[in-house]
């Protein structure tokens, strides 16, 4: 099979795990609801060159969720040790839409920690990204 006919495959790629630990949020310490993925795909690609090496990693990402539910920065917390993985989930993480989470019934923007499993097999609780 070649790279054209393998691109066009719908097969499982990444994972990212839908569970976001907020950080932080201005003001105060009363209860804040986290941001909640809006997306069931999500816009991770599996790097190629990886995909055919059989390579697997995970890049934990942390995100900026602003009061729209946009994410605004992304930063690299723990690398897989594959530049190619890290840049994907950054570009993917870019992607990503939240519900925002909220204080007191108001949208916040908050930082959360988002892992993203780079993985031939699925993962309970993961969501499939696909390979293009």
């Amino acid at each position: 099979m070649n790279r054209t006919s393998l691109r066009s495959l719908a097969l499982p790629a990444a994972f990212f795990a839908v569970s976001p630990i907020v950080l932080g949020a201005c003001g105060g310490d009363r209860e804040i609801e986290q941001p909640a993925p809006l997306m069931a795909e999500v816009p991770i690609v599996y790097p190629l060159a990886l995909w055919d090496q059989d390579i697997e990693g995970e890049t934990l990402l942390r995100v900026r969720v602003t009061d729209t539910g946009q994410v605004d920065s992304v930063e690299v917390v723990a690398s897989s040790g594959y530049t190619a993985f890290d840049s994907a989930a950054i570009a993917g993480a870019r992607e990503l839409r939240f519900e925002p989470a909220r204080r007191d019934g108001k949208r916040i923007q908050v930082w959360a920690r988002v892992p993203v499993h780079f993985s031939k097999r699925p993962r309970p609780g993961g969501v499939d990204a696909q390979l293009y």
